[in-house]
């Protein structure tokens, strides 16, 4: 809300319920969403935002089959810890936990310790975190190596990793990945970007799921759109079912 392509609220829940039956139907555990589209983005998003976000959330909610969280972009973990608590959501995606970054919409650190306070302010310790480790988008600015990073972020009170490639649509190394579950044992781990049904049976070899959406949506990608799909593409129930045919096929 307050961006100039925002389409209205009831076209964004038509749109998200769309995608969320898309989703169940093609055979997916869970589902994630978040305001992609609001560019420039902000570290925390104004009050109308969350307001709409919440609007959706509850229409999303009310609708799935599955379980549902949120990211707000960049790296709103309290409107995010509010909304999931409000409505019941299972988990939260915190793009910067443990790291230091520089975005294109300023420099992000990351607070574990009042994220971790917030939530226990907020009575949703129920609410799961996912948290990303030399996330995508971004220059990483402090000095740990992956490795370092995973550490920081368990002994911080992660309960889920998320590893990205450098950009959407690319997922990350699996050489890194393997090394990464060799250090972690069996913290749970998920890929981030870059999943397609080429690539999932080989990416879960090391994690324990992936978040994909780039690659299940109808149409080609488009030039110069930072987010390689547009809005106005649709995931495909068809391409949702491959993914997980894919997967399931090599488990």
């Amino acid at each position: 809300m307050g961006y100039p392509s925002f389409p209205g609220i009831e076209i964004a829940a038509r749109n998200a319920r769309r995608d969320l039956l898309a989703f169940e139907e093609g055979g997916f555990d869970a589902v994630i969403f978040e305001n992609n589209y609001d560019i420039p983005h902000v570290e925390f998003i104004d009050p109308a935002s969350a307001a709409c976000m919440a609007v959706i959330g509850k229409e999303i909610r009310s609708a799935a089959k599955i379980p549902v969280g949120i990211s707000v972009l960049w790296n709103d973990y309290r409107a995010a810890l509010a909304i999931a608590k409000v409505l019941e959501l299972q988990f939260i995606r915190v793009p910067v936990f443990v790291d230091k970054v520089k975005t294109a919409y300023g420099i992000i650190e990351g607070r574990p310790k009042e994220i971790i306070a917030l939530r226990k302010n907020l009575g949703a310790r129920d609410v799961a975190l996912l948290t990303d480790i030399h996330v995508k988008h971004a220059k990483l600015l402090s000095h740990y190596s992956l490795e370092e990073s995973a550490h920081r972020a368990i002994a911080a009170g992660s309960d889920a990793l998320i590893v990205t490639g450098q950009w959407t649509g690319h997922a990350p190394g699996f050489d890194e990945i393997a090394a990464l579950r060799k250090m972690i044992g069996d913290f749970p781990m998920c890929a981030g970007s870059g999943a397609d049904k080429d690539n999932v049976a080989e990416l879960c070899r090391y994690a324990n799921g992936v978040i994909a959406s780039t690659a299940l949506k109808e149409g080609r990608s488009k030039p110069h759109e930072v987010n390689v799909k547009s809005y106005r593409q649709r995931i495909s129930e068809r391409k949702a079912a491959a993914f997980v045919r894919a997967l399931q096929n090599h488990g």
